[in-house]
């Protein structure tokens, strides 16, 4: 299933924060000692990797105060380094509090696919790690290729003046929008489509979202893949000064880790994964398997809202909130749920059946945050207004704060002039959505005939209800998208040094089964179990998560088979 994953810092309610990086010397370490099997030869000693591997990185003060800024290049294409195209990836590094005692660089990935790691750090998401570890490492971040100031970045969105032709377009059929405005309000997209004419829907609505990407990003669609990422991960390692990687993967970033483990075992030094992605699951697997860790965390919530959210809880038992949400999604079937004139959805007319879908799943991911105004949310949606429901999932942004996390006086400019020749539009100051259906489609192969999909249907359906069938759909649109990445397939990363695995067991993104396979399939995996609710565990799980995380990422210490907080 692809859905966003917007982690939030531990002490703030803003989304992912910028990066930060370090080290003024750039070394390309030593060669990766061959394993059991054959391995590729290191990349840094490839002469044509060599001017990528042998940046020095000129650190210059970001825009927010507290946090330095810099530019990496990496090949576009691994298997032609040499042919000029690039990418130009932001980093950003929030230096080690503690200099004298300074281990080295910790580069983390928060998430996404689609969230950009400078941008998180500049937000303040180096206040996620604990205070052994900020004072002995510097907290770096980047974002990896095709995502936010990434150059080029990924868009499925028409260029400027493509977008005005089609708009001056849409206002000359205003006359024949209106007469057919009923007809539109009555195609309301199913959360299980069962009709031919619903599955026919949904497959060409999938098929042009892949075409809108083809069309704006051709040129970089098939360079956006979390192998490829984990690549230019090792020329940041480099271009930082660090023999050794130190790294901390949040939910997409624990694939990201892993595929960095199972190219480069022998340069890791500590990594972290939490909120883990199981790479041997298939894409109807993974579909099931994390449907229904959604469907959990929506009972949870019915279960444990008294708890967390108090008096601002839709219903009076279990039974009436999920009663409530039952029938809002039964209502938004029929006919969008109406919003102000100000919000996001009245453009489409209010809040169909998976817009509202979308935002009570994306609530599950920080219960203490979430829970108590997607009550409020539900309760008014109930009402026949579902304004604040549409706010949940749709961070508020000023002009100014877009115009700060994106401008880069100079060189952004020149760098996209360089590029030219790729002809793509410019991105959104978010692609996200973008992003993540890109490398989740790029990543795991998926069926190009439509039956695989309908067949996956009623097994979604029965683990998982709504949650699995919509997940199912939205899995179309890989249908129709370049074909690139590895096969699902376990763990192969032999040599790797001990890898610390974090599973929350109410996890609604990713589920804690997950986690557990994950750590059975690392070379001397450990699992450190956390006993609550919500997406991920480091920085939100409280001390005794912090502590043992911070333990192994300093001293490297172990955790023990079987340990819980």
């Amino acid at each position: 299933m692809n859905r966003a994953v917007r982690r939030r810092p531990a002490l703030a309610t803003t989304a992912l924060a910028l990066l930060c990086a370090l080290s003024l010397t750039a070394c390309t370490g030593g060669p990766v000692p061959a394993t059991g099997k054959a391995r590729a030869a290191d990349p840094a000693s490839r002469p044509d990797l060599k001017p990528f591997y042998g940046q020095r990185l000129q650190w210059t003060e970001c825009a927010t105060d507290g946090y330095e800024c810099v530019r990496l290049t990496v090949p576009r294409d691994y298997a032609r380094p040499g042919n000029g195209r690039t990418f130009v990836l932001p980093v950003a590094r929030a230096a080690a509090t503690g200099p004298a005692r300074r281990i080295g660089s910790l580069v983390y990935n928060p998430g996404g696919p689609g969230a950009g790691g400078a941008s998180s750090l500049e937000e303040g998401m180096d206040e996620s790690f604990g205070a052994a570890v900020r004072a002995r490492f510097d907290i770096v971040s980047f974002d990896p290729r095709g995502v936010g100031g990434s150059v080029p970045a990924l868009t499925c969105e028409p260029a400027e003046a493509e977008a005005e032709a089609e708009a001056e377009a849409d206002g000359e059929a205003d006359e024949e929008a209106e007469e057919t405005s009923e007809e539109a309000s009555d195609a309301v997209a199913p959360l299980y489509p069962r009709t031919e004419a619903d599955r026919s829907a949904a497959a060409s609505g999938a098929r042009t979202a892949a075409e809108d990407c083809e069309e704006h990003s051709g040129p970089i669609l098939r360079h956006v893949s979390t192998e490829d990422a984990a690549r230019d991960l090792d020329v940041l390692r480099a271009a930082l000064g660090e023999r050794e990687l130190t790294y901390l993967g949040w939910s997409y970033g624990t694939s990201l880790g892993t595929s960095y483990a199972e190219q480069f075992p022998r340069r890791v030094r500590a990594m972290v994964l939490d909120g883990a992605i199981d790479p041997s699951l298939d894409w109807r697997q993974r579909v099931i398997s994390q449907s229904a860790g959604f469907r959990r965390s929506v009972d949870d919530y019915a279960e444990q809202c008294a708890e967390i959210a108090g008096d601002s809880c839709p219903g009076a038992s279990p039974q009436e909130i999920r009663a409530l949400i039952e029938r809002l999604y039964q209502r938004a079937e029929r006919e969008p749920l109406p919003v102000a004139e100000d919000s996001a959805y009245a453009e489409y007319g209010g809040m169909d059946a998976t817009a509202v879908l979308d935002a009570v799943s994306m609530a599950m991911y920080t219960p203490e945050d979430q829970w108590e105004p997607l009550s409020e949310a539900l309760r008014e949606a109930d009402q026949g207004d579902a304004t604040k429901l549409g706010a949940l999932d749709n961070e508020e942004e000023t002009e100014e704060e877009t115009q700060e996390e994106t401008e880069d006086p100079g060189t952004a400019e020149e760098e996209q002039k360089e590029q030219e020749e790729d002809e793509t539009p410019e991105p959104p100051a978010d692609n996200g959505d973008a992003a993540l259906t890109a490398v989740n489609c790029l990543d795991v192969p998926h069926p190009r005939s439509l039956s695989p999909y309908w067949d996956a249907l009623a097994p979604a359906d029965q683990a998982a209800g709504v949650y699995g069938t919509a997940g199912v759909t939205a899995e179309l649109t890989c249908r129709d998208w370049p074909s690139g990445g590895r096969s699902p397939h376990r763990v192969d990363a032999e040599g790797v040094p001990p890898v610390l695995v974090v599973g929350t067991t109410g996890d609604p993104s990713t589920p804690y089964a997950e986690a557990v396979s994950l750590a059975e399939q690392f070379p001397q995996g450990m699992l450190l179990t956390y006993e609550g609710l919500g997406h991920t565990a480091y920085g939100r799980g409280g001390a005794c998560v912090t502590a043992k995380v911070d333990a192994y990422l300093v001293k490297r210490e172990r955790v023990r088979p079987g340990a819980t907080c």
